[in-house]
């Protein structure tokens, strides 16, 4: 295992025993999915079908002509029964698509060419397969993939980084991913890294993971280079500590490269994706699949059945919950992705987009914090904690008297919202809000 690190993070309870064991098992086609137009970070999109439209599974049924964004296609085929105002797990409330399944699951797109024949597509060919297919970031961040596939052509990528350390407590699916399908994630990795032309390669593994570890380094080793360029690709243990899967933390620990502030991986010449998104990629490339379904993990004290499920993207959290053999005991909290940087819901009436990476469902008890905040005492554990080296008690406070230009001089802009600062709070003071608060005024005053 790697013993280099970030600076800052902490070691929150892993908890990942609920559901690590659990192979993923594919859950029934749901009666209907609601679509959001907006799933990524960019432009969102505009239905391009109308109310009782018939549509079959993988059908682009809405689009923009924005660079920075990725089209939506339909998760099965059916009729599009309205097109209205819905709840988002991100958002709060957007605009949606909705279609009444027929559970005929009608696909629009036919077989891939296979492994050997698309390695020697071009590199644009290959940006192009995933932009149709409406690939985004799947780690979280849901960033269209073909964009950041696009470097500006003064950043030469040197080293891509396959990201697996999956640093969110409770969250498996990631790790499920990688022991069941190692070779289609490291064929979409390949594929990522061929579009950029770059031949140094790491997969990055947090070493609670050991099977997924072997199972990666498996797929290395068996793996056949149809193009015979020379890759050096490596597997690596890195340390178990959140937030060991954000881009800067990631990049630090395996390259020793630090990101400066406001700068992205590549200009240190890195580039980052999910092991889910390299996934994606391959089911897009090989198998011509467009983004229409996803793995996510239900989990926590509060459902019956833990589980790591493929979904169909727009597939309702309810049923999802009901699948899952539904609550047990008395739900405290609901929350869309892991307990760090996940967002709590007032509902479980919202549906699956393509950032989800998991639902978790806590009963009351140790886990829930009660405590009202009070004020800071300028411990700076907060600080200390912090991997992106900022000072998040000064930026909340600037956030809460609403000096949102003295938050943007403290570097707000670069907080990557992972809750270390929260977690380690004495006080309770809600400091990842206040700054993602503070974030947003700044986007928009831009």
């Amino acid at each position: 295992m790697l013993r280099k690190t970030f600076t800052g993070g902490i070691h929150p309870a892993c908890r990942k025993d609920l559901s690590k064991d659990l192979p993923i098992k594919t859950l029934a086609l749901p009666s209907e999915v609601i679509l959001p137009l907006a799933q990524h970070i960019g432009a969102p999109c505009k239905p391009i079908v109308k109310v009782g439209d018939r549509v079959k599974t993988g059908d682009v049924i809405a689009q923009s002509e924005k660079f920075v964004t990725a089209p939506i296609h339909a998760s099965v085929s059916g009729l599009v029964k309205a097109i209205k105002k819905f709840n988002h797990p991100v958002l709060g409330f957007g605009d949606a698509i909705v279609i009444n399944s027929d559970q005929k699951d009608e696909k629009a797109f036919g077989p891939g060419p296979g492994n050997d024949a698309v390695f020697g597509l071009s590199a644009e060919a290959i940006k192009e397969r995933i932009m149709s297919a409406g690939i985004v970031g799947l780690g979280g961040a849901a960033f269209p993939t073909h964009v950041k596939l696009s470097p500006p052509k003064d950043k030469k990528i040197s080293t891509f980084i396959l990201n697996g350390a999956e640093c969110e407590p409770y969250l498996t699916c990631d790790d499920r991913l990688m022991r069941e399908f190692s070779c289609q994630i490291f064929a979409g990795m390949l594929l990522l890294m061929r579009s950029v032309g770059v031949l140094r390669g790491i997969i990055a593994i947090e070493g609670n993971k050991p099977k997924a570890i072997e199972a990666m380094k498996k797929a290395v080793d068996n793996f056949s280079f149809p193009d015979g360029a020379r890759y050096d690709i490596s597997v690596a243990c890195v340390p178990v500590k959140y937030p060991q899967g954000g881009e800067k933390q990631l990049i630090k620990t395996l390259t020793g490269r630090s990101v400066p502030a406001a700068k992205l991986p590549f200009d240190v010449g890195c580039l980052v994706d999910n092991v889910a998104t390299a996934y994606a990629a391959y089911e897009a490339v090989c198998e011509n699949k467009p983004l229409l379904e996803r793995v996510i993990t239900i989990t926590g004290d509060a459902i019956n059945e833990p589980a790591n499920c493929l979904v169909r993207i727009g597939t309702p959290v309810l049923s999802i919950i009901e699948a899952c053999g539904g609550i047990k005991g008395k739900l405290a909290k609901l929350i869309v992705g892991g307990p760090m940087m996940g967002l709590a819901q007032y509902s479980a009436n919202i549906p699956v987009v393509k950032g989800t990476s998991g639902i978790l469902l806590l009963g009351g008890g140790q886990h829930i914090r009660t405590e009202n905040p009070q004020y800071c005492i300028r411990c700076g554990r907060c600080q200390e904690s912090c991997p992106a080296k900022l000072i998040p008690t000064d930026i909340a406070r600037a956030s809460e008297l609403g000096r949102f230009e003295a938050a943007r001089e403290l570097n707000a802009i670069d907080c990557i919202e992972c809750g270390c600062c929260s977690y380690v709070c004495p006080s309770h003071i809600p400091l990842v809000q206040l700054i993602r608060y503070a974030k947003k005024v700044i986007t928009c005053m831009s």
